[in-house]
């Protein structure tokens, strides 16, 4: 079995009162990390933005609203277009708001995505190795 999934998708960005434009993320999952995807978001070459989300919240997002922190995600349907809308928010602004940048998936592609994903690791099925973790903080710290 392949320990992890790729899978690059064109994606529409949207950074405060900006049109959209395309993208490329790269959606990386990695048996190793079993409960996060990698999201590294890249125009002409260059990287604009890399996350690590929730495997399960991202799924979650593809059915209804989800998150209250500085990721959000939910459905929206227009006509017969699915599309996940991913709300990321970066560093406060000088005047009082915060940076935020949206992205619009087709919604289908991030399900098949997460269906390659859940047989490398089927959910429930998540392993952590508590020492190895450890390890680590303790090496850092």
């Amino acid at each position: 079995m392949i320990p992890f999934v790729r899978k690059t998708l064109v994606m529409q960005f949207r950074a405060g009162a900006t049109n959209r434009f395309p993208v490329l993320a790269h959606l990386g999952y990695d048996a190793e990390d079993p409960f996060a995807v990698t999201a590294v978001f890249s125009h002409d070459g260059r990287v604009l933005a890399r996350w690590r989300l929730d495997r399960e919240m991202l799924a979650a997002g593809l059915r209804g609203p989800v998150g209250v922190g500085d990721v959000r995600f939910r459905p929206v349907a227009t006509g017969q277009w699915e599309e996940l809308r991913m709300e990321f928010l970066g560093d406060a602004r000088t005047d009082g708001g915060r940076h935020q940048a949206v992205v619009f998936a087709w919604a289908p592609a991030v399900a098949a995505f997460l269906r390659e994903t859940r047989e490398v690791v089927p959910p429930g099925r998540e392993r952590v190795r508590v020492d190895d973790f450890l390890t680590q903080v303790l090496a850092g710290g």
